[in-house]
């Protein structure tokens, strides 16, 4: 059985632990959210998503 795990997810329950901790300001963490927001509408969110797809790909192939 595989488990399937969203970025998007992933990345938030990875800020959560740095807001709980105090390594990362909740201002930053609004900032950072907002950043990937205006970059999800540029031209650059096709080449990215592609990019994240391809590691995904070589991490499922090196653990099957």
């Amino acid at each position: 059985m595989a488990l399937s795990v969203s970025a998007l997810v992933l990345f938030g329950i990875i800020c959560f632990i740095f807001i709980r901790q105090k390594q990362l300001k909740p201002g930053h963490f609004i900032l950072a959210a907002l950043f990937g927001f205006m970059l999800n509408q540029s031209t650059a969110a096709q080449p990215i998503q592609d990019f994240l797809n391809e590691i995904a790909k070589s991490i499922s192939n090196i653990t099957s």
